[in-house]
């Protein structure tokens, strides 16, 4: 599977289903997990508690942590429009510990998508863990 460079409703992004290569890039511990992005909330394969379920539906720029796996639905639209498989593991598009490098990132990616608003490094997603009753904001 190809790496390919984007930019999210968030920030620029890598997304890849390797998750082996995205590791590689990032120098990324094996034991730490990656976001998964999901084309729309049918694609999701993590049962959501019914308490939440119109939280997930109408949350924009928002990582979910549901049983230790970490998920976003993509609603921007280039982003989604991408994801012609139901997902994408993703991670910020910079190395490990530090901030987004064009040059960097264009090495490492197989596939580079851009629009008119170029790539640009903004704010990462709230990040917000659920389970069965509650809501923990993380980020």
């Amino acid at each position: 599977m190809s790496v390919i460079l984007t930019q999210t409703d968030t920030t620029v992004g890598f997304l890849s289903q390797n998750k082996q290569k995205l590791q590689n890039i990032k120098s990324r511990s094996t034991t730490k997990p990656f976001i998964k992005v999901y084309k729309n909330f049918k694609s999701l394969q993590t049962r959501i508690p019914n308490a939440h379920k119109n939280l997930l539906r109408r949350s924009k720029k928002t990582t979910f942590i549901v049983k230790n796996r970490a998920f976003r639905i993509a609603t921007y639209q280039l982003h989604s429009t991408l994801l012609h498989v139901p997902w994408y593991y993703s991670t910020s598009a910079n190395a490990a510990g530090k901030n987004f490098e064009r040059v960097f990132c264009e090495a490492k990616a197989d596939i580079i998508i851009e629009d008119k608003n170029s790539l640009q490094e903004k704010e990462a997603s709230s990040l917000i863990q659920l389970n069965t009753k509650h809501k923990r904001r993380l980020r």
